[in-house]
């Protein structure tokens, strides 16, 4: 079969939305006649019938209603292509606000969108991003509050359309002194008779770990509650507690702070996150942008 024609295309949906194909021609500006001999070129294209001629106007076959469908996702894959490459000649202008876990804020996301806006043609896009737990997330994009957000893939995720980020591995954090910090590695109930300083209950990794040390038939003792990650690496270097955090979090103080990082062996330790949209047919060329830029951050490293 010959390449389809999109002006064609174009001039064929028409007519299936008007049933009438004078009425598609004086919406094209081009004449009837024009039109019909499009549409049988078109046919002769594709083998078979594709409109059905009736006193009153044109109806389309059911192989009409086919290409109908996919020449109405060609044309928007078109237009889609065309805004997008003229948003790489002119610049890229827009705001994107982005609702991402104090966990994705404080490993990579930082990063990860200052290297898209380091991007000369990024320079006219503002981002907003604000901390919420991964269920302030999620509300948060279904009421459309924001257009990207990032949090735990464990999450109900169902309604939106999300992309693989980075990912994270949680570790029991201790001073070197410890008597856990010997170890090479740990199981959670192995740290579950210790006092611990957790980030507040509603955050990702405090219902986590919950969850996993009742299912041992156990509970967490906490000593301290804090609100950031460094607050806790903190309140573990002063002694007073150990904790349970993200490696990769823990890692850049366990020098300066004179902590040991034992990684959880508990298959729930390795942590994955999301991307999450809406919809992403609707979003505004700067967030698809960014999304991509994000995605491909979080793909693995040869």
């Amino acid at each position: 079969m010959r390449d389809l024609d999109l002006t064609t295309l174009r001039l064929f949906v028409t007519v299936c939305e008007t049933r009438n194909i004078a009425r598609a021609g004086e919406q094209a500006s081009i004449v009837g006649s024009a039109i019909s001999k499009r549409l049988a070129a078109l046919e002769d294209t594709v083998g078979t019938p594709l409109l059905l001629r009736r006193r009153r106007g044109v109806v389309p076959t059911p192989a009409g209603e086919t290409l109908l469908e996919h020449a109405r996702a060609m044309l928007a894959s078109a237009d889609q292509i065309e805004r997008d490459m003229a948003a790489y000649a002119a610049g890229v202008k827009g705001q994107v606000r982005i609702l991402a876990t104090a966990s994705a804020i404080a490993e990579s996301l930082a990063d990860d969108v200052a290297a898209f806006l380091t991007d000369p043609a990024h320079r006219d896009i503002q981002i907003d991003i604000e901390e919420r737990v991964s269920s302030g997330v999620l509300r948060g994009l279904k009421e459309g509050s924001a257009s990207v957000g990032i949090c735990w893939d464990n999450a109900d995720l169902e309604g939106l359309h999300t992309h693989p980020w980075r990912s994270d591995h949680l570790a029991v954090v201790t001073p070197k002194a410890h008597p856990l910090a010997r170890h090479k590695t740990l199981r959670l109930a192995q740290a579950l008779g210790y006092e611990q300083v957790s980030l507040p209950p509603s955050s990702a990794v405090r219902i986590m770990l919950q969850r996993a040390a009742a299912r041992t038939g156990q509970s967490i003792k906490y000593r301290v509650v804090v609100a950031t990650f460094e607050a806790a690496l903190r309140v573990v270097r002063a002694g007073l507690a150990i904790s349970v955090l993200p490696v990769e979090l823990a890692q850049p103080y366990a020098a300066a702070f004179g902590l040991a990082i034992i990684p959880l062996t508990d298959p729930w330790a390795q942590r994955r996150f999301a991307i999450c949209v809406r919809d992403e047919a609707t979003l505004s060329t700067a967030a698809r942008l960014l999304v991509a830029h994000l995605a491909r951050c979080g793909e693995p490293q040869p």
